[in-house]
């Protein structure tokens, strides 16, 4: 029997629902972004997420049901993404899920926003299946993750400071882009010259599949704020396309170093990054050149979205991981606890 989810994200500045059958195909898709209210503040205000995620969920919800077609007597479950995120923003999702799976007496099926964000691949490719290696590079997450099953995961590295997708948004608020910035960055990355400048690459000691972005975030920063200071210009497009590249290396080469290491040959990218150009025209580069298979979801299910986590909740529920009315949402929680 087909199993009917309805899935709802609200963890950052996207309030989010979607339904699908069975985690691989999706009736409807719906996302109210807040990016246009957040952009004059550079970033996400918590505040006002919260709030707008209460104004927003209700009616996002229906139109999810409304465009897949569904009631809620069709569905066989309701997926909130608890964990981890913005608490004001997750608890206004987790506790919407909580009263609509209490009042249709439906199971209610716990999240981990990185597990969907995983979980956005098997959508857009039916073949894959664990085991595999993901790497997910997001605006808050940086990670090497060993998809064990569809519920279970091996965090093999992650990042020890900064995130991918924060130090692409500090780069491009220092070239004077506006939030958020990865895009910005990169388009001006394809319009410059990423031999014009020379940015270090990061170097840890200890676990070899860890991340640091801090140093290259703090190396564009510098750059850009020492010519102020002497009055001269930057070349805003090329420091974009050198600092996509070198982050773009690093990603890559982190993701090459974890596939030889555990003889992995599959491997999948994930998170708003994923979005980015230079990533994936790197590791479809590499992954080419070791035999290796390369999942990616598209562009549409890169960012926050109700679909993933519709998705990750029909295998939640099949592996029977379903909450009660005592679920609360969590702000920092590690993938796989």
């Amino acid at each position: 029997m087909d199993k009917l989810i309805l899935g709802i994200e609200s963890s950052c500045d996207e309030t989010a629902a979607a339904v699908s059958v069975n985690g691989r195909k999706i009736l409807s898709n719906i996302v109210y972004s807040q990016i246009d209210e957040h952009k004059k503040y550079g970033g996400v205000v918590p505040e006002i997420a919260s709030r707008r995620h209460c104004e927003n969920i209700l009616t996002t919800v229906r139109e999810a049901l409304n465009s897949a077609g569904a009631g809620l007597s069709d569905l066989d479950g309701i997926a909130v993404t608890y964990a981890p995120g913005l608490i004001g923003a997750l608890l206004v999702g987790t506790s919407f899920a909580k009263g609509l799976s209490m009042a249709a007496s439906l199971p209610l099926i716990p999240v981990h926003h990185i597990a969907g964000h995983i979980a956005s691949n098997y959508i857009a490719h039916e073949d894959l299946e664990p085991p595999f290696l993901c790497l997910v590079a997001s605006g808050g997450h940086t990670m090497i993750a060993k998809v064990t099953d569809y519920t279970h995961f091996e965090i093999l590295g992650t990042t020890r400071d900064d995130a991918a997708g924060e130090a692409f948004d500090k780069c491009a608020r220092v070239l004077g882009y506006p939030y958020p910035g990865g895009v910005h960055i990169d388009r001006a990355a394809s319009r410059g010259d990423s031999t014009l400048y020379k940015l270090p690459t990061p170097h840890l000691s200890g676990n070899e599949l860890d991340f640091s972005f801090s140093g290259l975030k703090t190396a564009v920063i510098n750059l850009v704020h020492n010519a102020e200071q002497k009055g001269e210009t930057i070349d805003g497009d090329s420091l974009a396309a050198a600092f996509q590249k070198t982050a773009s290396d690093y990603l890559t080469e982190k993701a090459m170093t974890a596939a030889e290491l555990t003889g992995a040959k599959k491997l999948a990218l994930a998170g708003g990054v994923s979005a980015n150009s230079g990533v994936r025209s790197a590791l479809e580069k590499a992954c080419a050149e070791r035999n290796i298979s390369l999942y990616m979801p598209p562009l549409s299910l890169c960012g926050d979205n109700g679909a993933m986590i519709a998705c990750q909740g029909y295998y939640e529920l099949m592996a029977g991981n379903t909450a009660g009315e005592d679920l609360n949402a969590i702000a920092t929680l590690p993938l796989g606890s």
